[in-house]
């Protein structure tokens, strides 16, 4: 049987080192959750955020075979982990690579604001508002900017973005996909037609900056190498690649 945990703090030792805010924000019970096949002294422990799932500690298939609907990421911490994944999940999974950056990047705010001044006439940068929150989710490219939390409340009192808008629509946008005490993740998407113009960019600049005046840290986590690219124009470096399994299981 497998149970949520109310005292997450009973599992933080199983992910050891782990330098993952989503990991961050379940432990701290900022947002997320944590489950495990004991509810007392847990040796394994699954945390719960959004799309992804992360599995610590002495590997356990009863938790890697737990009832998964739709689309989920799931990091296995070690090879044993993987190994469960892989051998339930078959060929509902796939292998991906994906990319770390480091956590103590030192942001050059010069810069920054030098990709802010390159974003293309007809178009400006705006926090994200109820209003654009309205905006973020009704569109399915979109939708990721706002929706791990869990209400649009929830979103205006611990989230942050920035979204460029042209016309008062918005048509790329730079977010806290979630949210953990010291700082955001972030999350980055541009409507199709609008790619390959700075908006991501200079949303990204500007919602750093954002963060940086709050005393947050803007934590990038890459799926792909242009992720890495991109992250690297802000001024981001690359600490390691790890492998991560994307799993889609319909109803």
């Amino acid at each position: 049987m497998i149970y949520e945990l109310e005292d997450t703090a009973c599992a933080k030792h199983l992910f050891g080192n782990w330098e993952e805010t989503m990991i961050y924000s379940c432990v701290q019970k900022t947002m997320g959750k944590l489950f495990a096949a004991e509810k007392n002294n847990p040796k394994s422990v699954m945390a719960k955020l959004g799309d992804f799932i992360f599995f610590a500690g002495e590997p356990c298939k009863e938790l890697v075979e737990s009832n998964f609907n739709g689309f989920v990421i799931m990091v296995p911490q070690t090879d044993e982990w993987a190994h469960f994944i892989k051998a339930y999940y078959k060929d509902k999974c796939r292998q991906v690579t994906r990319y770390a950056m480091k956590k103590n990047t030192v942001f050059d705010k010069n810069h920054l604001t030098g990709l802010i001044a390159k974003l293309p006439k007809g178009y400006n940068l705006q926090l994200i508002d109820e209003n654009l929150f309205d905006q973020c989710f009704n569109h399915q490219w979109s939708r990721d900017l706002v929706s791990v939390f869990e209400s649009k409340n929830r979103y205006l009192e611990k989230g942050l973005g920035v979204a460029a808008v042209k016309n008062g629509q918005i048509v790329a946008g730079a977010s806290s996909y979630t949210r953990y005490q010291e700082g955001i993740e972030i999350q980055v998407d541009t409507r199709m037609d609008e790619r390959r113009k700075h908006l991501a960019t200079a949303c990204c600049a500007k919602l750093i900056l954002e963060c940086l005046e709050r005393g947050l840290y803007p934590s990038w986590d890459a799926q792909n190498l242009w992720s890495v690219h991109l992250a690297e124009k802000l001024g981001y470096e690359l600490s390691h690649e790890y492998i991560a399994y994307e799993v889609n299981q319909k109803d």
